[in-house]
């Protein structure tokens, strides 16, 4: 096949574009097509959806994939994903992909993920888009156990276009390759943190704040969410959008047009 009709894939992360989770996602993504990184030019977790606006941004080309192309960016993941398409990219991506990231980008943690929200800018430009989690912080994270399984997510989501405006977040459990148990397509958990911001002194005596907390799952019995997927061993698949209208709610709220 001449390389121009392979797929197209934009591959960009939260933890840096010298991050072990995204050096293996591109060479995963480089046995389906065209391989183009750009990602951010250090770690750039909890950022959400933020973007640049008073700030220059710029670009590098770097030589650390197996990639076509690929650029170091010093914005955030957003701003990666809408500098290649609107400027280093001759075409539109066939896939966005995001990841892999160190640690879990579950229930709540979608709407201050970087990673998650790279996925979301990629849908919203239109074009299918993937963000991959591992449950796992450490440095030398393990990905190869699940290399398999994001191998044919990257697959079938080349195949089987998703609708637009959506993206998938993948979390994907600590576990050996032999003990993952499969795939759930499920909904977010409902989650929070309970956050406490513990305060401490530089060694000039001036006081600092480090945010500290514990993830609270407010129902952990229920067997269709992301957080029981992975507590049971499987690679959780959440539907994501970037609409977040409390759409049962806005027959309830018509009072308000009466106020005068």
């Amino acid at each position: 096949m001449n390389a121009d009709n392979l797929p197209l894939i934009l591959v960009t992360n939260d933890d840096g574009i010298y991050a072990p989770g995204i050096k293996f996602l591109s060479s995963v993504a480089a046995k389906f097509g065209r391989v183009v990184v750009v990602a951010p030019d250090k770690p750039q977790s909890g950022m959400g959806h933020a973007i640049t606006i008073n700030a220059t941004l710029r670009i590098q080309k770097t030589n650390y994939h197996q990639a076509e192309m690929e650029y170091s960016c010093s914005g955030t993941p957003v701003d990666c994903v809408k500098m290649a398409v609107n400027h280093v990219l001759k075409k539109r991506p066939d896939l966005v992909l995001s990841g892999i990231n160190h640690g879990s980008n579950s229930s709540i943690n979608v709407i201050y993920s970087g990673t998650m929200s790279a996925a979301i800018e990629g849908a919203l430009e239109g074009t299918p888009s993937i963000g991959f989690s591992l449950c796992d912080y450490s440095a030398d994270a393990d990905f190869t156990q699940a290399e398999k399984y994001i191998s044919q997510l990257i697959e079938q989501s080349l195949k089987n276009k998703m609708p637009k405006g959506i993206c998938l977040n993948v979390n994907i459990p600590k576990l050996k390759a032999a003990d993952i148990k499969g795939i759930k397509v499920v909904r977010q958990s409902k989650a929070n943190w309970v956050e406490r911001f513990e305060e401490r002194q530089d060694p000039y005596g001036r006081n600092y704040y480090w945010l500290t907390g514990e993830f609270v799952n407010f129902e952990p019995e229920s067997t269709d969410t992301d957080e029981w997927a992975l507590e049971n061993g499987y690679i959780s698949v959440v539907p994501t959008q970037a609409d977040m209208t409390a759409h049962s709610q806005l027959t309830g709220l018509k009072y308000f047009e009466t106020l005068k």
